[in-house]
C-alpha cells in the first residue's frame, strides 16, 4: 500500500447516487482526502440497493476512501461551514440540480473569489445550459435519449435500458479525467481554477461511436442488431454443447480466416465478398449457421481451447458466481478483500486503472454517517464544540460517533 500519487489533493463530494460520487471514489483510490459532505439523513446511496446487516453494499463501494461530513447546506449557517471547507479544498464535486447551489449561496462565482484555485466538477443530466439544464437527470435518461437505448437489444425486441449505471459510469471515467486536465493546467500551466460542466448524456453519447456522422453522411439510423455488430462480422454469442453462452469476435480479418477455417469452412476465405467488413456484413447469416453449429456440437472448454490454439478471440459469458472463481481475475486481483467494520472480509472491484509506480489502494470502505465530523469541523476547520453542537441542535449536522477512519 502507498499514499497515492494524489496525496495531498483535497476533493470535496457532495454529490450524490452514482456519476458524481464516482468520481471522488475514483480520486480518493490514488490517495486523495476525499470528503464526503452529506445531508444529516445520509446519502441517498445509503439506503439503496443490496444490504446486509444494515449495510448498504453500495454504499460500502462507492464510499469507500472518504471520510464521511453532515452538513445541511440549504441552511444558511451549513452554507457557511461548507466555505470554510471548500476554502481548503482543490476539487468540488457536486450534482445538483442546476441554479441550486446558487439559491444557497455557494455558486462558482462566490467559491471562485473565496478559493481561486478551486476546480468545480459540476455532474448533471444535461448540463448546466441548454433547454433542460434544470431538469432532474439520471442516468437512465441519458441511456434513454443518447441513443443508447435505441440501439441496443434484438431487432424484434424494445429498446433495452442496461440493468446498471451504464451512463453514471461513463461520466464518472470522464469527470475524473477532466479533473485530472484541470488539476494539470493549474499547476503545470500556472493557470487557475475551473468550472467542468459535466453531463451524463453526453460521454455515453461520445462512445457509441460515428452514428452522427454516418446519419448526415449516409442517412443510415442505426438499428438494434442483438449480439451481432453493424460494423464488422462474424460477431455473436453461441450456445455450446453443455449449455455455456460463448461471445465470439472476428473484427480483425485474420482473425476471421482463422474462425472460418477452425469451424471447416475454408472455403468462405477464398470468397471476394470475404476480403472486407463490409462485404461480410452482408453474408452474416451463411458466417452464423456454421459457427453455431461447430460451437453446439462441442462442450465449452473444448471450443475455447481450440480457438486458443488458432489465436481466434472468444470468451464465455461470465455470472458473478464465475467470475470470482475465474483464473485471469484471481491472477490480477481484479476483485479484492477489505476489512469492513461490521461485515468483515468484503469483496469488491479492486483498483483501475493499474499505474505501476504509484498504484492506487483501498484505505477503508465506506465509513459511517458523519464519523469524521469532529475531525474536519473542529480539528481541522476550527469551529469549537459548542459551535458543533449549536448545529446539530438545529439539524444542521447530524449527530455521530467520532470514527475517523483517516
Amino acid at each position: 500500500m502507498t499514499d497515492g500519487p494524489l496525496k495531498g489533493i483535497r476533493v470535496v463530494d457532495s454529490a450524490s447516487l452514482f456519476a458524481g460520487p464516482v468520481i471522488g471514489t475514483m480520486l480518493g483510490d490514488y490517495g486523495a482526502d476525499v470528503i464526503k459532505v452529506e445531508q444529516p439523513t445520509g446519502d441517498n446511496l445509503r439506503t439503496l440497493g443490496w444490504e446486509k446487516d444494515g449495510v448498504s453494499l453500495w454504499w460500502a463501494l462507492i464510499g469507500r476512501n472518504k471520510r464521511s461530513v453532515t452538513l445541511k447546506l440549504s441552511e444558511p449557517e451549513g452554507a457557511e461551514v461548507m466555505k470554510k471547507l471548500l476554502s481548503t479544498a482543490d476539487i468540488y464535486i457536486e450534482n445538483f440540480r442546476t441554479g441550486t447551489l446558487e439559491r444557497w449561496g455557494l455558486g462558482w462565482d462566490v467559491l471562485h473569489e473565496l478559493n481561486p484555485k478551486l476546480i468545480m466538477v459540476r455532474t448533471t443530466g444535461f448540463g448546466q445550459t441548454g433547454p433542460y439544464a434544470t431538469r432532474p437527470g439520471f442516468g437512465t435518461l441519458a441511456e434513454s435519449m443518447s441513443g443508447y437505448a435505441h440501439i441496443n437489444g434484438f431487432p424484434d425486441g424494445p429498446p433495452t435500458l442496461p440493468p446498471f449505471a451504464l451512463g453514471d459510469g461513463v461520466a464518472a471515467l470522464t469527470g475524473a479525467f477532466a479533473a485530472m486536465m484541470a488539476l494539470w493546467y493549474r499547476d503545470q500551466k500556472s493557470g487557475t481554477g475551473q468550472v467542468i460542466d459535466l453531463s451524463i448524456y453526453e460521454p455515453l453519447f461520445w462512445i457509441l461511436g460515428p452514428g452522427a456522422s454516418v446519419y448526415q453522411q449516409l442517412g443510415i439510423v442505426q438499428g438494434r442488431t442483438g449480439n451481432r455488430a453493424p460494423f464488422t462480422a462474424p460477431r455473436n454469442a453461441y450456445l455450446s454443447k453443455d449449455g455455456v453462452w460463448l461471445g465470439v469476435s472476428a473484427s480483425a480479418q485474420s482473425i476471421a480466416e482463422r474462425v472460418m477455417r477452425l469451424v471447416g469452412h475454408p472455403e468462405f476465405v477464398d470468397e471476394p465478398w470475404f476480403a472486407n467488413h463490409t462485404g461480410r456484413l452482408e453474408h452474416q447469416d451463411e458466417l452464423d449457421e456454421p459457427i453455431a453449429a461447430w460451437i453446439a456440437e462441442r462442450d465449452a472448454d473444448e471450443v475455447v481451447r481450440a480457438f486458443e490454439e488458432v489465436h481466434a478471440a472468444i470468451a464465455p459469458v461470465l455470472s458473478i458466481d464465475q467470475i470470482v472463481k475465474d483464473p485471469q481475475f484471481i491472477a490480477r486481483e481484479t476483485i479484492t478483500e477489505v476489512d469492513h467494520p461490521k461485515l468483515g472480509k468484503l469483496q469488491m472491484q479492486n483498483v483501475i486503472p493499474r499505474l505501476v509506480e504509484t498504484p492506487g489502494s483501498i484505505r477503508w470502505p465506506g465509513p459511517e454517517l458523519g464519523s469524521s465530523n469532529v475531525a474536519i469541523l473542529r480539528d481541522e476547520l476550527g469551529l469549537t464544540d459548542e459551535q458543533i453542537a449549536g448545529l446539530i441542535a438545529k439539524g444542521i449536522v447530524a449527530e455521530s460517533v467520532d470514527d475517523d477512519p483517516s
